[in-house]
Formats: C-alpha cells, sequence, structure tokens
C-alpha cells in the first residue's frame, strides 16, 4: 500500500532544512504559511527568490551584496588600516551591531577544520594576503569564534601574517567559548573587541 505524503509534511521538511529550525517549529510554520493570505505568500516567495538570485558576494571583502561591493567597503569613512577577519557575512553584521569598530572587514567563509577536511585552501586566505601586500594595513583583527576551529584559524593566520609586518590581534574571549558571533549581544561584542590581543 502505497503511502500518502501530504503537501504540508513536505513544506515542513523543506523549513526544518533551515538553521535552528526544528521539526516542531518547522511544521507551526507550515501552518501559519497556508493560513497567510496568497498575496503575502507569494511576495514572501518572490523575496526570497530574488534576494538568492541578487544577492553576491562583495569583490573586495567577501561580504554580502547587491553590488560589487558592499557598503563597508564603499564606505571611505572607514578605517583602511585595520581589516576584521571573520567566519562569515553574519559575523559582520554582529561586528555592526556594536557601532565601535570603523575599520573593514575580510570574510574567510569558513575557517579550518581537519576533521571536515577543511584546509587553508578551502577559505579566503589568499584574498586577505592580497589585501595585506600593498602595506596600507597596520592591523589584522581576528574575530573568528573563540572554538577549537577558531583558534586553530586564528593561529595559522598569525604565523601567515606577522612576516609581512602587519599587528595580528585576537579578539578578547568576552564571547562565551563555544559560541557564536551572531548570538553575542553589543556589549559583549564592544567588551571582546576591546579587549583584543595581539597573537
Amino acid at each position: 500500500m502505497a503511502s500518502h505524503v501530504s503537501l504540508i509534511d513536505v513544506m515542513s521538511a523543506e523549513l526544518a532544512k533551515l538553521p535552528g529550525v526544528g521539526k516542531k517549529t518547522a511544521h507551526r510554520l507550515a501552518y501559519h504559511i497556508i493560513s497567510m493570505p496568497k498575496e503575502d505568500v507569494k511576495r514572501l516567495s518572490d523575496v526570497l527568490w530574488e534576494g538568492r538570485q541578487t544577492i553576491r558576494l562583495c569583490d573586495v571583502c567577501g561580504n554580502y551584496t547587491q553590488d560589487e561591493k558592499c557598503a563597508v567597503c564603499l564606505d571611505l569613512d572607514r578605517d583602511a588600516s585595520a581589516i576584521c577577519v571573520v567566519k562569515d557575512p553574519r559575523d559582520v553584521a554582529a561586528m555592526e551591531r556594536i557601532h565601535d569598530y570603523r575599520g573593514l572587514y575580510h570574510v574567510l567563509h569558513g575557517v579550518l577544520s581537519p576533521l571536515d577536511n577543511i584546509g587553508p585552501n578551502d577559505i579566503d586566505i589568499k584574498g586577505l594576503l592580497k589585501r595585506l601586500a600593498d602595506g596600507a594595513v597596520q592591523e589584522v583583527i581576528v574575530a573568528t569564534n573563540p572554538d577549537i576551529e577558531g583558534e586553530a584559524t586564528a593561529s595559522y593566520l598569525a604565523r601567515l601574517i606577522k612576516p609581512m609586518r602587519v599587528k595580528v590581534t585576537r579578539i578578547a574571549h568576552g564571547v562565551p567559548v563555544g559560541s557564536d558571533l551572531e548570538y553575542a549581544d553589543e556589549v559583549t561584542l564592544s567588551k571582546a573587541l576591546e579587549g583584543r590581543r595581539e597573537i
């Protein structure tokens, strides 16, 4: 006897693929979407599709943008002598929420993780080194997560960058070990940035 899978179950299964959305939440979201006016669902669908089609990586730092360069890279008032290195674009958004950091960013799009077969060629280290080549950058602030992979990435970057006579600092561990930057509150992030140390 063939089993029949309802569209609600299919919707729930797709929604459950989103980070932080469990089966129960996905099921509630599916029922909520079904109860929404059709034009609202269409608008949601259209915006999601347009965002996925339009948003790309900044040619300079790797942050998300709709144009060739992101708003941070286009801002001439930013301090071009400092680059904050982060794991992904969500971390740029987290750092920008504190309004204390006025330098530039570089998004690695991952961290070193030998257990997951992610090595130096799998993240954007080459792009960072290229940005440092002209000598304009005086400090690289490594703001990867305070976990094993983030620490390994920070140490690896420090070994590569120090011979270039660029100061390498690490954000302080005001951010709890094992947590992600995107979930840290503004005060914690601000204190972590203030307490950064050279590595």
